[in-house]
């Protein structure tokens, strides 16, 4: 697919900082696609930061801006889109409307649900939220990034272990899969797991302490542009995790408490960190060749 082709992305908007859609459009621009971007709520930096205003996009007006870009004589130049963070369920269900307006049009369009609804500290949404994007946007999905908490709620699975995150990625539907925060082989290093019809690739990097948010944002859009440019999943996985590993590490050494997404615009494009791939073994993929053997998921490499 041509690189330059068109991405909506729909997500919250930060006056300072690279997280939400600050992040996700600035890698999409950095790669060479033109964005739609749609702010569902505005802050003026990441809550992590601490209190600040929280203007949210109302209902009514973020419908009705969609239904525009809906019937806009410029809507076949999109041929995907993301969505991360809402401020609401109504929300949730106008973004629900029009990518299933996108994809009727036009079978080859691409979505990616990023479900930004908790963490291991438990949902940070209203239970609404979270219960309609796993009802209305989840089940559109070419591609889904949960992190592990999120991917146990919407599929209501154990997280446990690697096999545990398999299966419950298997029971969203979705064809293609990348929990986030999967549990790494590696001491003190993090994971991101791909599932994928019966295949299970891990891809593994050293963990930063004290790393900026929007990383899983920024994952996020740098996976669809590279699935969108033609590459495998597999590949799309291990470069998007060597370039946010990449530009999360170079923001940590400059002292930053954000992601220098600027000044590490190369990353985004040509990353150089090395990320460990590893193929696990998939009990479903045993099951179906008869092998009779109980796989070790997290056994360390020799």
């Amino acid at each position: 697919m041509d690189q330059k082709k068109t991405i909506l992305s729909i997500s919250s908007h930060v006056i300072r900082g690279g997280v939400g859609n600050r992040a996700a459009v600035f890698a999409l621009e950095s790669r060479g696609h033109a964005v739609w971007s749609v702010p569902t709520v505005i802050l003026p930096w990441h809550p992590g930061h601490g209190r600040s205003t929280r203007i949210p996009v109302e209902t009514a007006a973020f419908a009705s801006a969609l239904e525009d870009l809906k019937g806009s004589k410029w809507r076949g130049e999109v041929r995907a889109a993301m969505t991360g963070y809402f401020a609401d369920a109504g929300q949730v269900r106008a973004a629900a409307d029009l990518i299933r307006a996108f994809k009727a049009a036009d079978p080859d369009f691409l979505y990616l649900c990023d479900p930004v609804i908790g963490d291991a500290g438990g949902l940070y949404v209203a239970e609404a939220v979270a219960a309609a994007i796993r009802d209305e946007l989840l089940p559109l999905a070419d591609l889904a990034t949960p992190n592990r908490f999120e991917l146990g709620w919407l599929a209501g699975a154990p997280v446990d272990d690697n096999a545990g995150i398999a299966a419950a990625a298997r029971l969203t539907g979705i064809a293609r899969v990348v929990s986030t925060s999967a549990h790494a082989m590696m001491k003190g290093a993090i994971a991101n797991l791909l599932v994928e019809g019966d295949r299970q690739v891990l891809a593994e990097h050293q963990a930063l302490d004290a790393a900026p948010n929007g990383l899983g944002d920024l994952f996020s859009a740098l996976l669809l542009s590279h699935v969108v440019e033609g590459r495998s999943a597999e590949e799309a996985l291990r470069l998007s995790s060597s370039s946010v590993f990449e530009v999360a590490a170079r923001s940590i050494r400059a002292g930053s408490d954000e992601l220098l997404l600027q000044a590490e615009a190369a990353s985004l494009s040509t990353p150089m960190a090395s990320v460990a791939i590893r193929h696990l073994v998939s009990p479903v993929s045993l099951r179906r060749r008869n092998v009779a053997i109980t796989p070790l998921d997290n056994e360390p490499a020799p």
